[in-house]
């Protein structure tokens, strides 16, 4: 398992309960969530905040999506290289 370049503490990243955890990958559809997987763009979530509820990434927490994607690419950056080059693997910019 990679690790996370956002956060290691296995507890969800919002609201730090440590049960029942998902693994979200920040970055996903078309082929993008390998490539979360390869660079560690992921976060651990639990059930509420990650596909259970209205507070779900998946679901309408549009604002906390956006921020993890935000928070990878930032951290992309810092770690592996240019905005070009993660617009090369990811297919677009979220900053």
């Amino acid at each position: 398992m990679n690790k996370s370049i956002i956060s290691n503490v296995k507890e969800c990243y919002v609201c730090k309960n440590p049960e029942n955890l998902h693994r979200h990958h920040t970055i996903y559809g078309r082929g993008r969530r390998a490539q979360s997987e390869k660079y560690g763009c992921w976060v651990w979530l639990c059930p509420y905040h990650h596909d259970m509820s209205d507070l779900g990434v998946h679901n309408k927490n549009k604002a906390l999506d956006k921020e993890l994607k935000e928070i990878s690419q930032q951290r992309w950056e810092e770690i592996y290289g240019s905005r070009e080059q993660f617009i090369e693997i990811f297919g677009k910019s979220y900053l």
